[in-house]
């Protein structure tokens, strides 16, 4: 009898697994190399803004500290890598006729470079909330349609054509809902419009989401649609879309309620995925909202339907729904995390919104998978542990509250895909490490690595072991064709785009290691070896996670 294909508790062996973050919250050096200012850099500064009153200046440091990083990356032995590019490192202006930075250039690709030296999978947002802060004096950023989608565009041009042979996963956007209900609604983002007089001196909550929200969904489908027509022939990559939306149930069995959960997602979700995979906008949004619904013509429809490729799914929590609330953004339905019979949903986390309820993220796997008829891939899911932040560096390492969430999280990916037959094809932890949490400042922790933010020294917590075991043991062994492919191929840098000199070297497989004395003084340095052979120059680091993950 022949074996069968797969076995009931593995994920197939072309899984991709590993961490995310984001520019803003982990680079700093906000005026290094040519940087322009983005709309995150003097919002954060402002008092109130921001939890602690701290900003993201030096953040964790990551720009000049990549190596460590990449460093951490090879000893969790991950498979891929989400992070994303900042807009005003590589257009410090923005605009489509603004001059491009090649030092910002450069620092980007030399990153790609190493990871893919490493056997890492780099996988790239394109945006991460941090709008050049010249386009928004210009001319209200996501404000203004016509310009902005341009804009864009051009930007989105400049990343296919400088980075675009050898990034292969593409996300646009990341979290159109944040975007525009937190940065124009409620105003706790930036630009941080809001109608609250006390928060914002200036904006609509009643109209400027929603036209903000319908400008971020044809900026990335005219992005995807000049990769697909320019560059998806010759470089072979995929493009989609990363939404945020949480599970919603039902508070009881209640028809007023269960519509109440239906149209928490609506809204959570379906307002950005429905015009993207469906088509058009969820008849619940029209009810609501009436004229300020912006509507597409036929041609941006035309444009919009189909514009990715997968479905980028970032997710949390569950919400239990009730019918009668008055928030927009929350489909009218009240949250809650109290059962009726007073007992909670579950785990409750430092943030106030977030409690571990993993048989939601299983249910809503299904639902999306059911709905939109699209590979998933999971680009976030994470947990901030109570009080981790006034926790001594032990205590903070031994994060049980989160190793209960991974496991359940991970768990529920494997069911779906095995016992429920939901295309899940990625999965990455937010965050590689404790960094800067918008709003909430440095208070709220999600890394799985600790950061001591006075020295930035990395400490691997608990949850970084589990995640990094977990997967180790559950997705089955590649083809030994395809993987000796995958990570001995060299990658020729002579003639690309923006790729930095590296003297007579002409793949990356000879490229030397930087000295430890450069570490974290020269960010346009050349990396280390291949990924079976280099050593790393921060030995105190390497020592610490080789110890700490026991051989994984």
């Amino acid at each position: 009898m022949a074996a069968p294909p797969h076995t009931q508790d593995k994920l197939p062996g072309d899984f991709l697994w590993g961490f995310a973050t984001a520019s803003f919250q982990i680079e700093g050096s906000t005026d290094a190399d040519g940087r322009g200012k983005s709309i995150w850099d003097d919002f954060a500064k402002q008092p109130g803004k921001t939890l602690d009153g701290r900003d993201g200046d030096v953040a964790t440091d990551s720009y000049r500290r990549w190596q460590a990083d990449l460093d951490l990356l090879v000893a969790y032995g991950v498979r891929s890598y989400r992070f994303s590019l900042a807009w005003s490192r590589i257009i410090p202006l923005g605009g489509r006729a603004d001059p491009v930075n090649e030092a910002g250039i450069r620092w980007y690709s030399d990153f790609i470079d190493a990871l893919l030296e490493r056997g890492i999978v780099p996988f790239v947002t394109i945006y991460h909330w941090d709008l050049p802060q010249a386009l928004h004096n210009r001319y209200g950023g996501w404000l203004n349609k016509d310009e902005i989608v341009q804009d864009y565009v051009r930007y989105s041009r400049v990343c296919f054509e400088r980075f675009g042979d050898r990034v292969k996963h593409w996300l646009t956007m990341n979290e159109p809902w944040c975007i525009s209900v937190l940065g124009y609604g409620r105003g706790v983002f930036a630009p941080g419009r809001s109608s609250d007089r006390m928060r914002s001196p200036e904006g609509d909550s009643s109209t400027e989401p929603w036209i903000a929200g319908h400008s971020v969904i044809l900026a990335h489908a005219h992005a995807v649609q000049l990769y697909r027509s320019e560059f998806k022939a010759a470089q072979g990559g995929q493009i989609g879309i990363t939404l945020n939306g949480d599970w919603a149930l039902p508070y009881d069995d209640s028809p007023q309620n269960i519509a109440a959960a239906q149209h928490a997602l609506d809204v959570a979700i379906g307002w950005f995925a429905d015009p993207i995979y469906l088509g058009y906008y969820p008849a619940y949004l029209h009810e609501m909202l009436g004229a300020r619904l912006p509507a597409f013509t036929p041609e941006e429809l035309a444009v919009v339907k189909g514009s990715s490729d997968f479905y980028g799914m970032n997710t949390y929590t569950t919400n239990l729904c009730k019918a009668g609330g008055e928030d927009e953004f929350q489909g009218r339905a009240e949250y809650t995390f109290t059962r009726p019979d007073g007992t909670q949903l579950g785990t409750q986390a430092h943030c106030a919104w977030l409690q571990d309820y993993p048989q939601g993220f299983r249910e809503l796997l299904n639902y999306l998978y059911k709905r939109y008829r699209k590979p998933i891939y999971v680009t976030e899911n994470g947990f901030a542990v109570k009080d981790e932040n006034s926790m001594s560096i032990e205590q903070a390492l031994a994060d049980a509250d989160r190793v209960q969430y991974f496991r359940g999280a991970c768990q529920s990916v494997l069911a779906a895909v095995r016992e429920d037959g939901v295309d899940v094809r990625a999965y990455f932890a937010w965050s590689l490490l404790d960094n800067f949490e918008w709003a909430d400042g440095y208070v709220t922790r999600f890394g799985l690595t600790y950061v001591d933010y006075e020295t930035q020294e990395r400490f691997p917590k608990d949850s970084a072991k589990f995640v990094c075991q977990w997967f180790k043991e559950h997705i089955e062994p590649e083809e030994k064709e395809d993987e000796d492919k995958r990570r001995d191929e060299p990658v020729t840098v002579e003639q690309r785009p923006g790729a930095a000199s590296r003297g007579t070297s002409s793949t990356l497989g000879s490229a030397k290691a930087a000295p430890a004395s450069k570490q974290n003084g020269d960010a346009h340095s050349s990396n280390g070896r291949a990924r079976r052979t280099r050593k790393s120059p921060i030995a105190r680091l390497t020592a610490y996670v080789s110890a700490f993950l026991g051989g994984l």
